[in-house]
C-alpha cells in the first residue's frame, strides 16, 4: 500500500526538517480535494481531480491509491466519469493515509 523506500528516498532528499512540511502540505491538499469529492464529486472536474491526486500520491509513495487515482483518471477521460468509484478512491486514500501516519516513524 505504501512504498517505504521512496518515503526514505524523500526523506534523505529534502531533509527531516522540510519532509515533515511536504508531509503536511501532502495531506492538506489531498484531503481538500478527497472531502470535495466525498461531497459533491463533479464529473467534469473529476479527470483533474484523480490527475492532482495520483501525482501527489506517487511523490509521498502512496502506491496503491495512486493506482486507483490513475484507473479513475482513465476512465475520466474516456467519458466513463460515472463509472469511477469515488468511495473506493477515498476509502483507499483514507487506509493509506491511517497507514502511513501509523508506521511513518518505524520507516524514517
Amino acid at each position: 500500500m505504501i512504498n517505504w523506500p521512496r518515503i526514505a528516498q524523500l526523506r534523505d532528499e529534502i531533509g527531516a526538517e522540510d519532509f515533515g512540511e511536504i508531509v503536511q502540505l501532502f495531506l492538506e491538499e489531498v484531503e481538500e480535494v478527497i472531502d470535495r469529492m466525498r461531497d459533491s464529486p463533479d464529473p467534469d472536474r473529476l479527470e483533474s481531480d484523480l490527475h492532482f491526486l495520483k501525482g501527489s500520491a506517487l511523490n509521498l509513495g502512496f502506491r496503491s491509491f495512486s493506482t486507483l487515482c490513475q484507473d479513475g483518471e482513465r476512465m475520466a477521460a474516456a467519458g466513463r466519469a460515472n463509472e469511477v468509484d469515488v468511495a473506493a478512491v477515498v476509502l483507499n486514500f483514507e487506509q493509506s493515509r491511517d497507514l502511513f501516519q501509523a508506521e511513518l516513524a518505524a520507516h524514517v
